[in-house]
This record gives structure tokens, C-alpha cells and sequence, in this order.
């Protein structure tokens, strides 16, 4: 008798595993979170001081953030 195949139902879709920098990123952004910090201007803030870069290396700003999580979320 064949074990069937296990079916791993994940809570993102996804076409690819995610690139180093969206490993970054989300780590960065989940311990913001942990840290109690949960406003865009403090989330901006926390990226700039503890990393990634925003996109081409530059300084995270409000606008900037909204765009690359509309990028990536594409």
C-alpha cells in the first residue's frame, strides 16, 4: 500500500521561496513588531536603524516602504 502524498496547504501563496533581502526584510519587520512597534513612521524608523537598506541602498521613507510592499505583494 503507497502512503499518500502530504498536502501542505501554506498561508501565502508564493512562485518562488523568498530572496535574501525578503528574508531580511521580514525578519526585521517581525522584530519591530515584537518590540511593540506597529505605526509606519516606527516601523520606518526601526528599518533605518537595524536594516535592510530600502531599494538601491537607499534610507527607507513611509512612501518608499509602501511601494516595495506593493512590489513584493505583486
Amino acid at each position: 500500500m503507497r502512503t499518500p502524498d502530504l498536502y501542505n496547504e501554506t498561508h501565502q501563496a508564493r512562485t518562488a521561496p523568498p530572496t535574501s533581502y525578503e528574508g531580511l526584510l521580514g525578519d526585521s519587520i517581525e522584530r519591530a513588531y515584537a518590540q511593540g512597534i506597529h505605526d509606519l513612521e516606527g516601523l520606518v524608523n526601526y528599518l533605518n536603524q537595524a536594516g535592510p537598506s530600502g531599494p538601491n541602498g537607499q534610507r527607507w521613507t513611509e512612501q518608499s516602504f509602501q511601494q516595495e510592499m506593493a512590489r513584493l505583494g505583486a
